[in-house]
C-alpha cells in the first residue's frame, strides 16, 4: 500500500504543557496513497465526504496560544483514528475472515475502523484487505496517534492537575426537523460520561454569545478518542464538538469560504474558555 511515508500525523504547540487543553483532529487528513485508485473504487475527491473537510484549518491558531494540537495526516479513509483499533468488519478482509465478536452499530453500517462503504458511494475497495496491511495501519498509524495524545494529556495533568480533550470534528448541515433551526454545533460527552458537566455548559454559553446553536450528544455523543481519553474522576476530561461545515467552507463544503476567519476565532475562545474552567480556584472543589 498505501499508508506514505513520513509522518503520519502533525504535533503542534509547546512541548511542554502550557495549557489543561490539548486538541485532537482525527479525521482532517488529505495525504492520499498515490496508488489510491488501485485500491478504491473512487478518486480522492470522491472521497471527500469521509473528511472533517479542512476541520484543521481551526485547530492549527491554537497551537500559537499555548495549546497542543494533534491533527491527522492520514485520511480517514485509509483508517478511522475515531474507532477503536478491534472495531473492524472481518467481511473485508482478506482472506474474509468470520467475526469473532459482535459488531458494533458503526461496522454494521460500513464505518469501522477502515471504512467499508458509504451511503453515498456504496462500496469502497476494489478488494479485501490483507491482514498484514490492516496490521501495518494499526500500528505506524492509529497506535502513534494515540500515543500522542495521551503524552499530551499526561504532560497537561501533570502541571495543572487536570486537563480537558477537544476532539474537533466536522458535520454536515443538519435539518432541523421542527420549526426550530438545525444546530450548527454538537457537544458530545458521551451523554455525561467523559467530563464535568460545566465544560458542556461553558462551551454552549460561549456558542450562545457567538451565535450558534447547539445540541447536545444528538447526532453525535462522541467516540473511541473520547473513551481512551477520558477519566474525570482522575481529572481527565474530553468533550467532541461538532461544527456545521458551512459555517466555514465554501457553498461546495469542498473549499475554506468566507466564514473561517470567524469560526477560527470561536475555537480559540472555546479553548480558551475551557482551560479558564480548568484553572479556576473552584474547579477541584466542584469536580469532586
Amino acid at each position: 500500500m498505501d499508508v506514505p511515508n513520513g509522518p503520519t500525523f502533525d504535533r503542534l504547540g509547546p512541548r511542554v504543557a502550557q495549557s489543561p487543553v490539548v486538541v485532537s483532529v482525527p479525521h482532517a487528513g488529505r495525504d492520499y496513497p498515490l496508488n489510491l485508485s488501485q485500491l478504491t473504487r473512487h478518486n480522492a475527491e470522491s472521497l471527500i465526504g469521509l473528511e472533517d473537510r479542512h476541520v484543521d484549518l481551526l485547530a492549527v491558531p491554537l497551537a500559537d496560544l499555548g495549546h497542543v494540537v494533534v491533527i491527522a495526516r492520514t485520511p480517514r479513509a485509509i483508517i478511522d483514528l475515531n474507532r477503536d483499533e478491534t472495531d473492524y468488519d472481518p467481511s473485508m478482509l482478506a482472506p474474509p475472515h468470520r467475526a469473532g465478536r459482535p459488531l458494533s452499530s458503526k461496522v454494521r453500517g460500513g464505518l469501522g475502523l477502515v471504512p467499508r462503504r458509504t451511503a453515498a458511494l456504496g462500496e469502497i475497495w476494489r478488494g479485501g484487505l490483507p491482514v498484514r496491511e490492516l496490521e501495518r495501519r494499526i500500528t505506524s498509524v492509529h497506535r502513534p496517534y494515540h500515543a500522542a495524545l495521551k503524552a499530551a494529556m499526561d504532560g497537561a495533568v501533570a502541571r495543572f492537575g487536570a486537563a480537558i480533550l477537544i476532539d474537533l470534528h466536522s458535520m454536515p448541515p443538519l435539518s432541523g426537523g421542527t420549526a426550530e433551526a438545525a444546530p450548527v454545533m454538537v457537544l458530545g460527552d458521551r451523554f455525561g460520561r467523559t467530563c464535568h458537566g460545566r465544560f458542556a455548559s461553558r462551551a454552549a454559553g460561549l456558542a450562545e454569545v457567538w451565535g450558534l446553536r447547539t445540541a447536545f450528544n444528538v447526532p453525535y455523543a462522541g467516540g473511541h478518542i473520547l473513551d481512551a481519553n477520558a477519566s474525570p474522576a482522575l481529572g481527565r476530561h474530553a468533550i467532541q464538538v461538532e461544527l456545521d461545515r458551512s459555517l466555514y467552507l465554501d457553498a461546495d463544503l469542498v473549499r475554506p469560504g468566507p466564514g473561517l476567519c470567524k469560526v477560527q476565532g470561536f475555537v480559540a475562545g472555546l479553548a480558551g474558555a475551557l482551560a479558564d474552567e480548568i484553572i479556576a480556584p473552584d474547579f477541584a472543589i466542584a469536580a469532586e
